[in-house]
């Protein structure tokens, strides 16, 4: 057995990762690939309409009930744990 010194060992070289042609040096910044994105007329309504759904009284009553200890009933646990049951089914 031949044990052989460590002084003949190559290191590897980086690797390039570019994935831009980078064979020109008159390359500008606008030819980088930007991001985009597009939000339909649609989504934009949705988006709206779904901000409009807010009840303040209904919000207001239900802070009401869980600053008195009254909100955490067994039914409504109940009732919770049943529909997220309902969502997996």
């Amino acid at each position: 057995m031949q044990i052989r010194p460590t002084s003949n060992i190559q290191t590897t070289s980086a690797v390039n990762l570019q994935t831009q042609n980078t064979t020109s040096a008159t390359n500008s910044a606008s030819s980088v690939p930007v991001d985009q994105l597009e939000i339909s007329a649609e989504a934009q309504m949705m988006s709206a309409a779904a901000s409009n759904d807010i009840r303040a009284d209904r919000v207001a009553d239900i802070r009401t009930q869980i600053a008195s200890g009254q909100y955490d009933t067994a039914e409504k646990l109940d009732l919770a744990v049943s529909r997220m049951f309902d969502e997996f089914a």
